[in-house]
């Protein structure tokens, strides 16, 4: 039963006006802003987005109208007995947290007080009567977080203090007995440390998982926006139950710790599905695990996000729209030429065309797309697979790598036979593909004829939007910039460019960003379109200075000159450009 109180449909721009938090030109730039925002999000969520109104003051003037009080929660007031009352999947999923309970009657705080279902619902399961206050989200979360993570968040303290003796002396045996092996992997202590570490490393928007033994010690660290950082040292007795209790989840043969291994774990976390691809290589102090993880919120994503200038990717997209030819993503490993692909293939995959693709391994199921995988232990490697996509009438193909001569050949023929064929190359840059290509041994009329565009890219990190500050470089950073300039183009932020960067900034760190300034990573691109006089040029075999020449005739902007738009849009760091790209 919920307790009665005032329900009436209440207006909160004008509460937030009567409150003086909110003026009513604000409020008009506000709905007109809602009404244009695809989203669809509520007024209260687009005056935060706008910065008008703290989270704080749209809770206290909905409160106030709907007649319940207001209250600033902390994890110091919170009973963690109480809030046992109701399930964890129900608290993490509604954000509900319950205060006190008194005889019958349970306070619960709710950051939605006009949901009626909701408080019905939580009466319903705890039995009680329910008294109801206003809280903001993020109060609400913070005080769950310390008293009861959800059942997929683990407290690592918990994790050793829950460990009785027996659990430990199971995971200190020698590993020769295989039967005791696995019971120690399948033990409470290690299934919690393998669940926290991949559920925060997703969290977090970790790439990879690094699991490595010393002398003596286990350390584990994450790979954030191209960079390892340390999470936690657990002890190192337990290095041989987490190996094994990894192996079991991605079906690896756990008596086997001297030669590689390579699984994968198909989970499913908040609803998504999750790809893990582990590796597993023996060293000296015992086996070292790689989890790659492939999250498909970060590897489906429309071209837009990217990162591409607006003249880049207007070019981009008339290239990807040839009817037949080769078109090539170059870069190192890590620089996001698979995120880009499946953009690609997101944006050309409709009912009225057959795409097939080859790769090693595949990343992530594309709906609509038929996707195939190199086996090298039976011979079907990329070459002879391309060769028999040939023959399943496809419209697009796709080649995860073109690696050797006999695969270069088949693409070609296939993109003269009038197939798109896109793939990717390890260069340094966009010319840099054409001598590749060369350097293998493909004949230099047929990659004339046959290559439609060349993109290289690379990915630098973004500064933290919490923590970030204008502030002025060394001088000898600054005359850098300005002796490279840039040429006039629009950046992935619409901005013009002229060629001087006028405010640098910066992250001076923070919490959100663990002191390191950035957050998260975005592309930066070189697209190298051929015209008639270069592909004439490269039937002559060209020197790459030769072919990186005539690509700036041609108006192809270079990664550092790319990379310094988004230095100047306020984007990235000179020093992440600098980095990431050649001079």
């Amino acid at each position: 039963m919920v307790s009665t109180q005032k329900r009436r449909g209440v207006q909160l721009g004008q509460l937030l006006i009567e409150r003086g938090a909110l003026t009513p030109e604000q409020l008009e730039q506000a709905l007109a802003h809602q009404k244009q925002n695809e989203n669809k999000l509520l007024l209260g969520e687009v005056l935060q987005q706008l910065q008008m109104c703290t989270e704080e003051q749209v809770m206290e003037a909905l409160a106030g109208g709907y007649g319940v009080p207001f209250a600033r929660i902390s994890p110091r007031i919170a009973d963690a007995k109480v809030i046992d009352v109701l399930p964890r999947e129900f608290l993490d999923r509604h954000r509900v947290l319950p205060l006190f309970k008194v005889r019958n009657r349970l306070t619960v705080a709710v950051n939605e007080p006009a949901n009626v279902f909701l408080l019905e619902e939580i009466g319903r399961i705890s039995g009680c009567e329910i008294l109801v206050v206003c809280a903001t989200s993020k109060d609400i979360r913070a005080t769950l977080d310390t008293h009861l993570p959800s059942a997929n968040i683990f407290v690592i303290d918990d994790i050793f203090d829950d460990a009785s003796a027996s659990d430990l002396a199971v995971i200190e045996e020698k590993v020769e007995d295989i039967a005791n092996l696995e019971d120690a992997a399948s033990g409470s202590p290690v299934i919690k440390l393998v669940n926290y570490l991949v559920y925060h490393a997703v969290h977090e928007g970790a790439s990879d998982i690094h699991i490595e033994p010393d002398d003596n010690a286990l350390r584990v660290r994450y790979r954030v926006d191209g960079s390892l950082f340390e999470k936690m040292r657990p002890p190192f007795k337990m290095l041989p139950a987490i190996v094994s209790r990894i192996k079991i989840m991605a079906r690896l043969n756990i008596s086997e710790r001297r030669l590689p291994q390579d699984g994968g774990i198909h989970v499913m976390m908040e609803g998504r599905p999750i790809d893990l691809r582990v590796s597993t290589l023996a060293g000296q102090f015992g086996e070292k695990v790689v989890i790659r993880i492939i999250d498909n919120r970060t590897v489906l994503v429309s071209l837009e996000k990217l990162g591409f200038a607006y003249e880049t990717l207007k070019l981009w997209r008339k290239v990807i729209s040839a009817p037949n030819g080769i078109v090539l993503v170059t870069g190192p490993t890590g620089s996001g030429k698979s995120t880009t692909l499946y953009s690609v293939l997101k944006e050309l995959n409709t009912e009225d065309v057959n795409i097939c693709t080859v790769e090693d391994p595949v990343e992530f199921n594309l709906a609509g797309v038929n996707q195939f995988q190199v086996n090298e232990t039976i011979g079907f490697t990329f070459a002879p697979a391309l060769r028999s996509l040939l023959r399943q009438d496809p419209d697009i193909i796709m080649v995860g790598e073109v690696r050797d001569l006999e695969t270069a050949r088949t693409a070609v023929q296939a993109a003269l036979t009038g197939h798109l064929v896109l793939s990717t190359l390890h260069t340094n840059d966009a010319p840099g593909a054409i001598t590749r290509l060369l350097n293998i041994g493909v004949e230099p009329y047929l990659v004339a004829a046959s290559l439609v565009g060349v993109l290289a890219q690379r990915l630098v990190r973004k500064i933290c939007t919490h923590c970030k500050e204008a502030y002025e470089p060394p001088a000898a950073m600054r005359s850098a910039v300005e002796r490279l300039g840039s040429p006039p183009r629009l950046t992935a932020a619409g901005g013009s460019v002229a060629g001087e960067v006028e405010t640098f900034y910066h992250g001076a760190g923070c919490v959100k960003c663990r002191n390191t300034g950035y957050s998260r990573r975005i592309g930066i691109y070189e697209l190298l379109v051929p015209d008639d006089a270069l592909r004439d040029k490269i039937t002559a075999s060209p020197s790459i200075n030769e072919l990186r020449a005539m690509a700036a005739e041609v108006g192809m902007a270079s990664l550092r000159q790319d990379g310094l738009a988004k230095v100047k849009a306020g984007i990235t760091t000179v020093e992440e450009v600098f980095g990431a790209t050649a001079a």
